[in-house]
């Protein structure tokens, strides 16, 4: 049985004016009221993905990548790296009982594993 994509995220340099964005692009609920300031992605439409969009760390370009529900983080970013990818981060526990972790593929892309969402 495959693993699901159970989250997308926008990662950039102004969290802010992309929630502002994309909410009023799409007619999103993007909700802040975290203590991370992470908007939190409601699209309103039964059956889509929710997401996250917010800011990165100053060094980091920012990322649009999407999650994939897994067991166990840590071992599929093993796999990943036996099969090409690269470890970036993680596996850290975001908030009780959801752990992330990201990492690229071959090509470069990002791509996010979560437990617990």
């Amino acid at each position: 049985m495959g693993n699901p994509v159970v989250h997308f995220e926008v990662i950039g340099k102004d969290g802010p004016a992309l929630q502002k964005f994309f909410g009023d692009l799409f007619g999103w609920n993007v909700n802040t009221d975290n203590p991370m300031n992470y908007g939190i992605v409601d699209t309103g439409v039964p059956g889509g993905i929710g997401g996250g969009i917010g800011s990165g760390p100053p060094e980091h370009a920012g990322h649009v990548t999407f999650y994939v529900g897994v067991d166990d983080p840590q071992a599929y970013l093993e796999k990943a790296e036996q099969l090409g990818g690269k470890a970036m981060m993680g596996p850290d526990e975001v908030a009780p009982g959801t752990v992330i972790a990201l990492f690229s593929d071959p090509e470069g892309h990002v791509i996010g594993l979560v437990k617990g969402m």
